[in-house]
């Protein structure tokens, strides 16, 4: 696996991130740990995780396996802002929440030190310099060596980028959004304020929830026993399924299953090589279950899509722009006068 910058930072990760929000969950700590020996000797050295992933279990999965690693070989990821308590201040971007929720995070991983200290989602009821000089102060102690966002619009991330190099703090090298071949609105701003602030993309849900792996066809009408989609289904109704069985849906997903039989390749890696070639994303974030989809997944890097596959997927997965959107891509590549 290759390692690339994280936006315009020294700091390198592996071109895939793993994503641990299924261990204590889907995954027990015994299957977590050898998905984790898994990614790490196919050359993967990026884990991403959050403090309310099974309310600190997955922090605590890794954490045990960390133990029998060399720390600096591998960049650690986790979260803040989600309630971790019942007390009134135990969530959110506060200053008293980042500072408890940072040594409970440490304390959880068995670390002295977090890589990558992630805000989970925008506080609204929350100063935003208040957040930002918080999270200064952590990489000042040392407790933290980089920050990202998540979750967050264009706007937001630029105020933030913006009154952290007013102020002298630090500023977000990293923003984890939703983005795949079926979720493509991070590229009407999100895209285009990181690539300009130097900003490394890590999407989360890169394969839609299983949607982008092949295993749900036109003339379905349920998933599978056992997949995500299927838990969905029993938590939120058979809405969850007719939001995603559309002609939008079926065209990307069949334009995936066409190229990975051109390539020799699943469903996944196909959408996994596309994300990877996209403007300013560093690392696409892959959440397996067992070691048997974590090789799947590995099968994306190491090999490029050609040009006429890339603009094969590009068309089956664009949709109409909204306003101002439409008006400002047709005129972006507008020829001088004179």
């Amino acid at each position: 696996m290759k390692q690339r910058f994280l936006g315009r930072s020294g700091l390198r990760v592996s071109e895939l991130c793993l994503g641990t929000m299924t261990f204590g969950q889907d995954t027990d700590e015994a299957g977590a740990h050898r998905v984790l020996d898994g990614f790490t000797e196919a050359g993967g050295t990026f884990i991403d995780t959050a403090d309310v992933y099974q309310q600190g279990v997955s922090e605590e999965i890794v954490g045990r396996w960390l133990k029998s690693r060399r720390r600096d070989d591998l960049v650690v990821a986790t979260k803040v802002f989600g309630t971790t308590g019942e007390a009134p201040n135990a969530g959110g971007l506060s200053r008293k929440h980042i500072l408890s929720a940072v040594e409970a995070s440490l304390r959880r991983l068995g670390t002295d030190h977090i890589d990558l200290y992630q805000t989970h989602v925008w506080d609204a009821t929350t100063p935003v310099e208040e957040t930002l000089s918080t999270l200064d102060t952590l990489v000042t102690s040392g407790k933290v060596r980089y920050l990202g966002a998540s979750n967050v619009s264009a706007s937001q991330l630029q105020r933030s980028q913006d009154l952290a190099a007013r102020n002298g703090w630090e500023r977000y090298i990293s923003l984890q959004p939703l983005y795949n071949l079926l979720a493509r609105e991070v590229e009407w701003e999100l895209a285009p304020v990181s690539e300009a602030e130097g900003v490394g993309i890590i999407p989360w849900s890169p394969l839609q929830g299983g949607w982008l792996t092949g295993k749900y066809r036109r003339g379905m009408s349920e998933a599978a026993p056992g997949t995500r989609e299927a838990r969905y289904q029993r938590e939120l109704g058979r809405e969850a399924w007719r939001e995603r069985d559309n002609e939008e849906t079926w065209r990307v997903v069949e334009a995936v299953v066409a190229v990975a039989e051109e390539t020799g390749r699943t469903p996944a890696q196909v959408s996994l090589r596309w994300l990877l070639g996209r403007p300013a994303v560093a690392a696409p974030i892959i959440g397996v279950r067992t070691v048997e989809q974590l090789a799947d997944n590995l099968g994306a890097v190491g090999w490029e899509l050609t040009p006429e596959q890339t603009v094969r997927l590009d068309e089956a997965s664009a949709r109409p722009l909204p306003y101002p959107y439409d008006v400002l891509h047709r005129f972006r590549d507008r020829e001088p006068q004179g």
